[in-house]
């Protein structure tokens, strides 16, 4: 399998940010649109409360700055040159864009010290922590590795299962298989996946999703045939199931050995599958898939059997006794 191409994504635009997500955070711009073009360079959100007092050792200014009600009282309690000379020297710190919580009102000094140095300013209606906890969950989603493999992804039963292997090995057809047992679609043929705090994100690209191919037939919209249920958004790798046409006697027979594969850095569990002539492969994959649950819950199948073989052995190796 070929290493795939990893897309590293080093800044957003405030630009981006307001347009893509303004609606989800409640965003309204309240200056000149001169700073959209700054950039974020970092996927966390920085209060600054300890800048206002004038302590600037670790400020963050890579990050969006969100002024809570915390953040705005203690403004207001400063005047004159202090209140200037403070404000001033957060612009100056190239911050990417100011984001008033809660719907307060922004001071006339601040939206004109932001205009003179190009740095938009946002209102926004939300509580400071549901914004911020929000925009970091977005932020998290915009700066994420990310990298595409050619792929079917497929919610088994809560468990997510990404199939790979060769081009017309099956994948597709599996893929249908899982739904039509109650499975969901994420993605057929090409899977996006990205690594969101150390989890493997799959999803399918924008024009393909909900649809699947099948050879012989065509495009197939999941939710046509088989109502909502039968597709996904997205959802976590948790298992990787590889097609393959290799020997049956080369397999692992009974399932001790767990094999692990990377993704963007992250470990993830491999299991080859091989697809031979009068295998019920749909029906192996749901197997696999609710065996993965069982170990992640706790119980190991193959570890019950492998102690229940050795406690046979050495009872049948202890010498007995004769009257």
């Amino acid at each position: 399998m070929k290493n795939p191409i990893v897309r590293k994504v080093e800044h957003v635009s405030v630009s981006r940010f307001y347009e893509k997500y303004r609606d989800a955070l409640e965003l309204q711009l309240l200056n000149s649109p001169l700073g959209m073009s700054r950039y974020i360079l970092q996927p966390s959100i920085n209060r600054p409360g300890l800048a206002l007092t004038g302590y600037f050792g670790y400020f963050a200014h890579e990050r969006i700055q969100v002024f809570g009600a915390a953040e705005m009282a203690y403004l207001n309690s400063l005047q004159g040159e202090e209140r200037r000379e403070r404000l001033q020297r957060i612009f100056r710190e190239n911050i990417p864009c100011l984001i008033f919580a809660r719907g307060m009102d922004v001071p006339a000094d601040v939206l004109a010290m932001a205009d003179s140095n190009t740095v938009s300013v946002f209102r926004t209606n939300m509580l400071t922590m549901n914004f911020v906890n929000r925009a970091t969950v977005i932020l998290e989603n915009e700066f994420a590795d990310s990298t595409t493999m050619h792929a079917c992804m497929v919610d088994v039963r809560g468990v997510g299962v990404l199939i790979t292997g060769k081009g017309g090995v099956g994948k597709s057809e599996i893929s249908l298989g899982l739904v039509e047992r109650g499975s969901s679609l994420v993605a057929d043929d090409m899977v996006r996946i990205r690594n969101i705090g150390g989890e493997l994100i799959a999803s399918a690209p924008a024009l393909s999703s909900g649809f699947i191919e099948i050879r012989g037939i065509g495009i197939i919209n999941v939710t046509n045939l088989f109502g909502l249920k039968a597709y996904r958004r997205e959802k976590k790798i948790d298992l990787v199931i590889n097609l393959t046409d290799g020997q049956m006697s080369e397999l692992e027979r009974l399932g001790l050995e767990r094999k692990m594969m990377s993704i963007l850095g992250v470990e993830v569990e491999r299991l080859n599958l091989p697809v031979a002539p009068g295998r019920d492969m749909t029906r192996l994959v749901e197997v696999a898939a609710l065996g993965q649950y069982l170990r992640e819950s706790g119980y190991d199948m193959a570890g019950e059997f492998n102690r229940r073989l050795h406690r046979e052995i050495r009872q049948r190796s202890m010498p007995t006794t004769e009257d």
